[in-house]
């Protein structure tokens, strides 16, 4: 999505210095808030900054650059559109020349960066947590699997796009268990831009505000038994009495990808992929604990809040 059609070995080497930097980011963080001085007093640490961010752009700045060259050959619009494209298209004024206001090939490899790390690690942390999640509860997991069949009938080797828009407890499980597993803690920091006042709190402006979305999802006034895994508090009924949709309550009573203007802007994106993957897995394995093994849904604080101890299963092919 990123750089378009890229081979393997490369993809190993963007994974690498990618997670190389995300690992690393609180060692580094202390050059935002002191750039002068905390080059001054970590020099080591800066050192070994600099020497990611070096192999960062060796690694990527090539793949940006044959994405402008294939542009400037293609006569027409190529059929794959990377996110490089899309930034090497965007102009920040409307001057007419064509070259004014351009990103420079350090904005488009930060934002590229961005991207991989924002979409990636998040997308993989919680689809280890629901995979943990459906290893737990086998009856969650058969269930699961006969809402597929029934979308898809007996003879399918892959759950598509258009088919998981038709499976409404695979969203349920997803939502659950981003309602207990959010990928982070807190929101990204806000701040307030005039006096506010909420529910008898003033709040003063600049005052940077922080939201616990870990604690809303798992507010007992909220959630009856939070702590309980059951996507079927998610579900809404119809008419006939079956679930035929997923609770709206990801802008008020859980905000794994924030709310309002400032939402994440991956949060679809996101989603459907979850959706495909979590489709795909169940409907072609079927996942049990490793024998003599529980599932701990122990988690512990890296960048994102990850399973303290990663999950084990016993993956075994379905006969369909």
């Amino acid at each position: 999505m990123a750089f378009g059609d890229v081979n393997d070995s490369t993809i190993r080497e963007v994974e690498r210095i990618q997670a190389e930097l995300i690992f690393n980011y609180e060692q580094f963080t202390v050059f935002c808030s002191w750039p002068r001085l905390g080059k001054l007093l970590f020099r080591d640490r800066w050192k070994r900054y600099s020497n990611i961010l070096k192999s960062q752009a060796e690694i990527i700045l090539p793949l940006i650059r044959t994405r402008k060259k294939l542009k400037q050959k293609e006569s027409k619009q190529s059929e794959l559109v990377s996110y490089t494209d899309t930034l090497l298209d965007m102009k920040m004024n409307d001057d007419h020349d064509q070259e004014a206001g351009k990103l420079e090939e350090a904005d488009i490899l930060s934002l590229c960066s961005e991207f991989i790390n924002a979409g990636a690690d998040t997308s993989l942390t919680t689809l280890q947590w629901i995979m943990a999640n459906i290893v737990k509860h086998p009856h969650i997991q058969a269930k699961l699997f006969a809402e597929i069949k029934a979308v898809v009938g007996e003879g399918a080797e892959e759950i598509k796009e258009e088919d998981v828009q038709k499976m409404t407890y695979l969203k349920a499980v997803i939502l659950e268990t981003l309602r207990i597993h959010p990928p982070s803690t807190f929101l990204v920091p806000h701040a307030v831009s005039e006096d506010a006042e909420l529910l008898g709190y003033r709040i003063p402006k600049d005052t940077t505000v922080n939201f616990v979305i870990s604690l809303m999802g798992r507010d007992p006034k909220e959630w009856e038994n939070p702590m309980e895994f059951r996507p079927e508090r998610l579900l809404n009924r119809g008419e006939n009495g079956e679930p035929d949709r997923v609770s709206d309550v990801t802008a008020y009573k859980m905000m794994p990808f924030g709310s309002g203007r400032r939402i994440c802007p991956g949060n679809r994106l996101a989603l459907l992929n979850l959706e495909y993957f979590v489709s795909n897995l169940v409907w072609n394995f079927e996942w049990k604990p490793v024998d003599g093994e529980g599932v701990d849904l122990s988690d512990k604080e890296e960048f994102l809040m990850v399973m303290k101890n990663p999950l084990r299963a016993h993956v075994s092919p379905r006969i369909k």
